[in-house]
């Protein structure tokens, strides 16, 4: 499969969105102007000691700020629309830091340059800013990266490159786009209130927001949805299944028309994100039907539809999709370690797993397993290379795995869609799975622990950089 780069695979998020018909964009907004697409902003700063001594006492600050501002201008051009720079100051000791951290409010990133040593207290001024910060450190600038563990260890948001290669911000760029994302992205949970998920805590961390739309609100957009155009958008869902196993056509157009309305709602609200307490919403006939195709389309366009109204789950996909252009698969593991496997199965998959803007795998259209009854997909997921398993735990922790795809498990127990990984220790795995969510907590219901979301490639470093600028913590499962 030929390889797609990640601003050719945002470019097609974006057109794509705009593709469903929605009113993503206020007026005058063009496609590449959406409010969770747009670029990073990074504000640059210097830092300088008022009188230097390292690296040498005759430094010229001025020269020093010119040369790395020829490389900063090279590295905009190169990733055009991605990322927009502002700022250059030069802040020395006496300088009012307090009014530079106030006209940095609307930067999703600071990205901080040490010239000389000496400015630990600028910096730290900085980081406890709560903006994610990025110091660049050339050799010989001083020793004040030195204190980069230390905010890690404080849970701040500070990260550090130690570099004479200005190619290593390169792989910072997509990082400070999922920034940019998470803070101007939306998500809405349909629940019952009692079972309400609180985004408070997201929202603080990351500056995501959030909605709460009722089934009301959702079946209302149903019953104004199109039916013709629901009617010919399932008759071309079915010319792209393989077959269709259970459902009836009238099922299927019901799904289809359910996504129109998803649709709908996701333009109104202006949001990127929808995560839905389908199980019960449909068991207590509060849906008209499962949004298991809603979902799948939505994850294959870069949008994102999660289940159960797992908010930890959507926020994991906000982060690990937005940067790497993979769509995630919640997951029920199903552990087997005579093989040293694990099995995710569920009832909803994206079918381009590959990257969002490749082709889907095939699928075969399917009943919702547990109660067989609707629509829901089997995708015959494509198996080799290297999964990342993710999930966070709240807004402060994010837990992570890593293993091999080896191939698909048609089976029909568990539910439709299943992909085998061989992971490093599956034992290992189970013993300790989910101590770091239930660690102090008397008891923590099985929903809770259950789910991970599967993410194609290998993307632990990026979510290692990602949590020392977003300030959580990773903690790896196996």
């Amino acid at each position: 499969m030929p390889s797609v780069s990640f601003v050719t695979r945002r470019k097609f998020v974006i057109s794509t969105a705009a593709g469903l018909a929605l009113p993503w964009l206020a007026p005058g907004e063009s496609q590449e102007s959406g409010p969770w697409a747009g670029p990073a902003v990074v504000k640059r700063v210097y830092l300088a000691a008022r009188r230097a001594s390292w690296p040498r006492p005759d430094l010229d600050l001025k020269q020093e700020v010119a040369d790395i501002e020829a490389r900063l201008a090279e590295l905009e051009r190169r990733y055009p629309g991605e990322i927009r720079l502002t700022g250059g100051e030069l802040l020395q000791p006496d300088a009012d830091i307090a009014a530079w951290i106030a006209g940095a409010a609307a930067a999703d990133v600071v990205l901080a340059f040490n010239i000389t040593h000496g400015v630990l207290g600028t910096l730290e001024k900085l980081v406890q800013s709560g903006k994610p910060l990025l110091l660049f450190s050339k050799p010989y600038a001083g020793h004040d990266w030195t204190h980069q563990a230390v905010f890690a260890q404080k849970g701040m948001k500070a990260d550090v490159v130690a570099s004479s290669d200005f190619a290593e911000l390169d792989a910072y760029v997509r990082l400070f786009r999922t920034i940019h994302h998470l803070r101007h992205s939306k998500v809405l949970l349909v629940s019952p209130p009692a079972a309400r998920p609180s985004g408070e805590g997201f929202g603080k961390q990351f500056g995501t927001a959030f909605a709460y739309p009722t089934y009301l609100d959702l079946k209302a957009a149903y019953e104004a949805a199109d039916a013709v155009r629901a009617r010919q958008a399932a008759e071309e869902f079915i010319r792209s299944a393989v077959r269709v196993v259970e459902p009836a056509r009238e099922e299927i157009v019901n799904s289809l028309r359910l996504h129109l309305a998803i649709q709908e709602l996701l333009g109104k609200e202006r949001a990127n994100a929808i995560a839905i307490d389908c199980l019960g919403g449909f068991g207590r006939g509060e849906l008209p039907a499962y949004p298991c195709v809603s979902f799948s389309k939505l994850n294959d366009v870069g949008l994102y539809g999660v289940c159960e109204c797992d908010l930890d789950s959507t926020m994991t996909q906000l982060l690990v999709t937005s940067f790497s252009a993979m769509p995630g698969f919640v997951s029920d593991p199903v552990f087997d370690t005579s093989r040293n496997e694990v099995i995710h199965a569920h009832c909803v998959s994206a079918t381009a797993m590959h990257g969002v803007g490749r082709p889907g795998s095939p699928f075969m259209v399917r009943s919702h397993l547990e109660d067989h009854q609707g629509v829901s997909m089997q995708v015959l997921l494509p198996p080799g290379g290297a999964v990342t398993v993710a999930r966070f735990s709240g807004p402060s922790k994010f837990l992570v795995s890593t293993g091999e795809a080896t191939g698909n498990v048609d089976d029909e127990r568990g539910c439709r869609t299943k992909i085998r990984t061989r992971v490093a220790n599956a034992r290992q795995f189970l013993e300790g799975y989910s101590a770091a969510i239930a660690s102090g907590q008397t008891r923590v219901s099985t929903r809770d622990l259950l789910h991970r979301v599967v993410f194609y490639g290998d993307h632990t470093a990026a979510i290692d950089r990602l949590a020392r600028l977003l300030g959580f913590q990773v903690v790896r499962e196996v």
